[in-house]
């Protein structure tokens, strides 16, 4: 146990003179603003702490009626499902692998490979990612593996953290946005659209020549058709996980079965073991973890298990007629908010959507702020003129015609 025991000082000096510096603090010392000491106040006791915490609680406004969207949508949780995902069973501290894997845990994310395949409409999916942004990052890159070319297209309609995203993880490649799709698309590895992208609009998503990519909310395929696409992507958000301040989440991937050796994170298989009993068992190996890392698929991409678990048990939960129904609703109501403040004589500039629509306004800032002053989160400001508002099946009619009624 020699080797694990902390080095003495002398062997201290002794590294720091072989590289050339004077102390180990020398490391550090180009490191701007680094914390030297916490100016912390004197302990207190456990009651006097549950007293402090509860006051500052209370400074929270948590009775908003929020029409917030722009990926991160308000939406009805079933109280069943936080009962069932905090079991001791599912609660784990890190993402686990292979040999700690129960069959319940394998059989959860079968389950929900499967819920994602047969909403998208497509062949393969893996076992979640960490969110919509690394969704459409992983796809971007699997995409370059598949064509062998390094330039891609990236629709400017796009969500912008998406398209962040997409530039960090894509450094070495070239990253083109674009309004229309170009008639030649035969140079690029892929073409990547959202539908409905960030501003609600539905596309009409023409063919292309290359991969197509497509960016998802899930919950719109409870009533729109899936487009046919090589990749999907897109967050389970929306499939019972709250808002929580914008996260987590948990991002999908779904392909074609012929790429499917090219889809990073995890892929949950079915089988018989020796005695012929149904059994459960990752699959298809391309993570880090379980092979060279030269040759893995994804060296940062991991998986949000407990999320996937969390929208498993809501569609479960929810059953098909239930998610159709929440998705009709949303549609419902954000058109009847969309009528409504037409009468106000405020536009709504989308041709077509589904639940998530942009208006236009004289001054976007003291618009949301007098609905602010109405108990009312009125939307998205996305510039001085325009504000991205939301609804979903959380939204009632009274709650509309109090945004209708505060402006």
């Amino acid at each position: 146990m020699n080797n694990f025991l902390v080095h003495n000082e002398e062997v201290k000096n002794e590294m720091c003179q072989s590289i050339g510096i004077n102390s180990v603090e020398d490391l550090f010392k180009h490191i701007p603003n680094r914390m030297q000491s916490l100016d912390l106040p004197d302990a207190i006791s456990e009651m006097e702490t549950q007293k402090r915490v509860k006051d500052l609680a209370r400074k929270n406004k948590t009775d908003y009626v929020s029409f917030l969207g722009a990926g991160c949508y308000n939406k009805f949780v079933p109280a069943c499902i936080s009962q069932i995902a905090q079991r001791f069973e599912f609660n784990t501290a890190y993402t686990p692998y292979q040999p700690e894997i129960s069959q319940g845990t394998l059989q959860i994310m079968y389950e929900f490979q499967t819920m994602i395949c047969r909403i998208t409409g497509m062949d393969i999916a893996n076992a979640t990612v960490y969110d919509a942004a690394t969704a459409c990052a992983e796809a971007v890159l699997m995409a370059v593996r598949i064509k062998k070319l390094d330039r891609v297209l990236v629709s400017k309609n796009l969500n912008p953290e998406y398209i962040r995203v997409i530039k960090t993880y894509a450094g070495s490649i070239e990253v083109e946005l674009f309004d229309e799709i170009p008639q030649n698309t035969a140079d690029y590895a892929c073409v990547l659209v959202q539908n409905p992208d960030f501003y609600g609009e539905i596309r009409d998503i023409k063919p292309v020549d290359t991969l197509l990519i497509v960016c998802a909310d899930i919950s719109t395929l409870s009533v729109l058709k899936p487009i046919e696409c090589d990749i999907m992507v897109g967050d389970v958000q929306t499939l019972g996980i709250p808002m929580s301040f914008g996260g987590p989440t948990a991002g999908f991937m779904a392909c074609k079965e012929k790429y499917m050796r090219q889809i990073p994170g995890r892929l949950c298989g079915r089988t018989v073991d020796k005695d012929g009993n149904q059994a459960f068992t990752l699959t298809i190996q391309t993570r880090e973890q379980h092979i060279k890392r030269e040759k893995a698929t994804s060296n940062i991409c991991s998986n949000q298990a407990l999320i996937g678990l969390c929208a498993t048990l809501y569609l479960s939960v929810m059953g098909e007629k239930g998610f159709k129904q929440a998705g009709y609703l949303s549609t419902k109501q954000a058109h009847k908010l969309s009528d409504c403040l037409a009468k106000k004589r405020i536009k709504t500039l989308n041709k077509n959507f589904f639940n998530e629509f942009v208006i236009e306004v004289e001054n976007s800032g003291k618009f949301l702020a007098k609905l602010k002053q109405n108990g009312i989160i009125g939307g998205l400001k996305l510039d001085d003129k325009r504000v991205l508002v939301a609804a979903t099946e959380m939204i009632s009619d009274e709650d509309i015609e109090l945004y209708c009624d505060s402006i």
